[in-house]
């Protein structure tokens, strides 16, 4: 018949079992050897289990492998303990016990453990798939090269000794300067168009079986109340929208119907200080870059609401070298507090001689809206303005005199640029 030792016993015997059967490279097991010896070591419970971790703290605290197989147990909370106890532990063997859940091994995936069994476990039965168990365990254990006995493919890891200074954060990517001319000579005219009031005007940026869609965040939050209504119909957020067939509703096709659509949505203001541009792909066939900057809506429920947008232009070279719209994603959100702060706020003027004077808000907005009609920079477009007496249309027209050679000589039919 067994004997339930005192725990002063317990300790003794422990220590002699751990001295007669343990070295570095044998597993030191826990539960069969004492049961040969009629000691009946219920390791479930919290004061033997503690004694255990003590034991081997104070003893044997350069420990490589421990099994503890068969012995019941059904949390792993005073384990957990061990792990300060004996950090250089590389096997753990926990097959058949009671653990009922992988959310266990959180308690003791400090270890850095290389082999790890765990079958007959009820907690092998909550995955359908083997590769979903493997990686619930490499998890908690990324340095795991066995599990239950079987090869694991080698660990990702990123052993880095010393602190690593990451590249400079860089405003926007091009990989060369004619494709960053090229790219924000159509930003300047589309976004122009774009911002007139009439779209109507970008049928010849689109490729005739071209694609648009627009999304906004899948947030918790309500997009009405978020100033966000007018975008919720005909957002194609697909981690929101599971009806294949909506989503396909939602993706516009031909560029009749995408600048239609375009035309459906508010009037817009963009600011060109905010745009930022990242290319992505560069091939001789394609150009592929996003878009990112804010801009404000210009008439409705929502005026001079800021939005912050990013938009991703897929592009084929037209006929006369220049970009030709195949695919347009565009995703919009609501600006963030520094997004509305750093908005449409004009340059500070460079130290002169002479007084610049500042600008009134709506002088700011007509300059912004002249630069981006217009295609010309702030200073130049300020310049024109005030050689005008700030009257938009008679400086459009002074403006539109200059550029009747070219508007001439561009064959409108076979690109946008």
């Amino acid at each position: 018949m067994q004997k339930v030792l005192g725990l002063s016993f317990l300790f003794s015997c422990l220590v002699l079992l751990f001295f007669s059967r343990y070295s570095n490279r044998v597993p030191l097991i826990l539960g069969s050897g004492l049961q040969t010896n009629d000691i009946d070591l219920v390791l479930n419970r919290k004061n033997c289990m503690e004694t255990v971790v003590k034991i081997i703290g104070e003893n044997i605290p350069s420990i490589q492998a421990l099994n503890l197989s068969n012995n019941r147990l059904f949390q792993l909370n005073d384990l957990a303990e061990l792990v300060k106890q004996a950090p250089g532990l590389k096997q753990l063997n926990l097959s058949k016990n009671e653990l009922k859940s992988e959310r266990e091994l959180e308690k003791i995936k400090d270890f850095r453990l290389e082999e790890l069994w765990l079958q007959e476990n009820p907690m092998c039965e909550n995955f359908h798939a083997h590769n979903l168990y493997v990686s619930a365990v490499r998890q908690r254990f990324p340095r795991l090269i066995r599990l239950d006995g079987l090869e694991l493919p080698p660990p990702i890891t990123f052993d880095v000794p010393s602190p690593t200074m990451l590249p400079a954060v860089k405003d926007g990517y091009f990989p060369n300067e004619e494709i960053r001319a090229l790219i924000q000579r159509f930003i300047q005219q589309y976004i122009s168009v774009y911002d007139s009031g009439d779209r109507q005007g970008l049928l010849n940026a689109y490729h005739e079986n071209s694609c648009c869609s627009i999304s906004i965040p899948n947030s918790a939050q309500n997009p009405v109340k978020s100033n966000l209504a007018e975008y919720v119909k005909d957002s194609r957020n697909i981690k929101k929208l599971k009806d294949p067939v909506m989503r396909q509703k939602l993706l516009k096709h031909s560029r009749l119907c995408i600048v239609a659509f375009l035309n459906e949505l508010p009037n817009t203001l963009h600011d060109p200080n905010s745009f930022l541009v990242d290319v992505h792909t560069h091939m001789p066939t394609m150009l592929s870059f996003t878009l990112n900057g804010v801009f404000k809506e210009t008439e409705g429920k929502y005026q001079g609401s800021i939005r912050a947008f990013s938009r991703v232009f897929i592009t084929v070279p037209a006929e006369n070298g220049g970009l030709c719209i195949v695919n347009d994603k565009l995703f919009v959100r609501m600006a963030s507090g520094e997004e509305i702060r750093r908005a449409f706020v004009t340059p500070a003027p460079t130290p002169s001689s002479s007084p610049v004077p500042t600008l009134l808000p709506p002088q700011q907005d007509m300059l912004h809206s002249f630069s981006l009609q217009s295609g010309m920079n702030l200073e130049w477009s300020q310049k024109c303005l005030q050689d005008n007496d700030w009257d938009f249309i008679k400086a459009a027209q002074v403006f539109q005199k200059l550029q009747v050679r070219f508007v001439e000589s561009r064959d409108s039919n076979n690109s946008f640029i």
